[in-house]
């Protein structure tokens, strides 16, 4: 018996039970639809994830004092004054790994603009922080060298500072705007950015000169924070380990000293929550992947069934001549047809599911053509190996016996 007419034979047996073929095909629609929504919401987040962390900086590095012990008792590290412009006009002069650098202190109170006023931060840093943050300015300009080493009383500001000191529309550009007492002219305004992964308002800033802060704000001559990025996300290793190098000599430390200051980088975070989203997302498909076992098994039990309503037709088949690999053939496509069928609607319900998703919940999401491929393999690998046992079983059949069969 050739392929063609096992194919046949098996479509017509798959159509004289088509609720019972659709019931069947059901578990494993589902198991299939479940997978490729669950990772396309797993890879969607870790995507979205991604972009904002890019949007941040991904090659950023953050250096930070060091806590330090004294008298036995761990100080705090933002007490610490580990960190001095020496060690930031180190870093600017003579790192290999590092694209920009900027220095940062900042100063928490309350800005006044008019009858307006809101709490805030202002931070002040370097001309080269805003290719570090990924910050454009929209309008006006940035601070420039002249007025950092001038410690100019000026800034520029976020959306959301503007939306709160300017709320009737005007431009802020050249208006003065008072933080704790001192007058702070406005210079530029940066584009707005909206909030990042962590739900932190990325417009919600002022920048000035750090010279402006340290001086005429915080009288210190500690920097809080350095920040800087690499050349490149995959360079990031190479610059920390020149960072620590050089800050190590320049603070003095011997080789069984500690650390007085600490790096982290955006590619630390990124992989943290990277790794965090994929096991949530194998989480999440291993769970879908239980409804393609019960599917499987739901397929089992079915062509099992199958096998014994349909004991005499196997019977009358094998006493004219179909070989035990014939009726073997004939159940095994059978299987192989729900499963395969149960995949394409399942991929086809899966894709709208998601997309529901994403126009419904606002989810991110992110189909990969490997999650389809995977999802109709499995099935289909399904289909095969609950399939065979019951093929099998009409295989062996006694042709005699299958004949008295009632």
């Amino acid at each position: 018996m050739n392929g063609t007419n096992l194919f046949k034979i098996a479509l017509r047996a798959l159509a004289n039970n088509k609720l019972r073929a659709f019931l069947t095909m059901l578990g494993i629609i589902i198991g299939v639809a479940s997978v490729i929504t669950m990772l396309a919401i797993g890879q969607g987040s870790k995507k979205s994830i991604q972009a904002q962390i890019s949007e941040m900086g991904s090659n950023m590095i953050m250096i930070h004092p060091g806590g330090d012990m004294r008298g036995g008792v761990r100080q705090d590290a933002s007490a610490m004054q580990t960190l001095k412009l020496t060690d930031y006009e180190t870093l600017r002069d003579e790192t290999n790994f590092l694209a920009a650098v900027s220095p940062n202190v900042s100063s928490s109170g309350q800005l006044i603009a008019g009858n307006n006023n809101y709490p805030a931060s202002v931070n002040g840093v370097g001309t080269e922080y805003l290719d570090i943050r990924q910050l454009s300015v929209e309008s006006g300009e940035m601070f420039t060298e002249a007025d950092i080493q001038s410690a100019a009383k000026v800034c520029i500001i976020g959306k959301t500072i503007v939306d709160n000191l300017f709320p009737n529309g005007q431009d802020p550009i050249g208006h003065t705007i008072r933080f704790n007492q001192i007058p702070l002219r406005v210079v530029g305004v940066l584009k707005a950015k909206g909030y990042n992964s962590m739900g932190m308002d990325q417009d919600e800033i002022v920048l000035a000169p750090y010279t402006t802060v340290m001086k005429r704000m915080l009288a210190v001559t500690y920097l809080q924070g350095i920040f800087a990025s690499a050349l490149s996300e995959d360079m990031t290793d190479y610059a920390t380990d020149e960072v620590t190098t050089l800050l190590r000599r320049n603070h003095k430390l011997k080789e069984s000293d500690d650390d007085d200051f600490t790096i982290r980088s955006q590619q630390e975070l990124s992989t943290m929550l990277n790794s965090t989203t994929d096991l949530m997302t194998t989480l999440l498909a291993c769970i879908a992947g239980i409804s393609l076992v019960v599917g499987g098994i739901g397929i089992m039990n079915i062509m099992y069934v199958s096998v014994t309503e349909r004991t005499r037709e196997i019977g009358l088949r094998m006493s004219v001549g179909a070989r035990g690999v014939d009726i073997l053939s004939q159940f095994l496509i059978e299987a192989i047809l729900i499963s395969i069928t149960g995949g394409i609607i399942g991929v086809v319900i899966g894709c709208g599911a998601a997309f529901i998703v994403k126009n419904v919940a606002h989810w991110p999401i992110y189909i990969q053509a490997w999650s389809v491929f995977l999802s109709f393999a499995v099935c289909t690998v399904t289909g095969v190996f609950f399939g065979w046992y019951p093929a099998k079983k009409a295989a062996d059949l006694d042709p005699i016996e299958a004949i008295r069969y009632e």
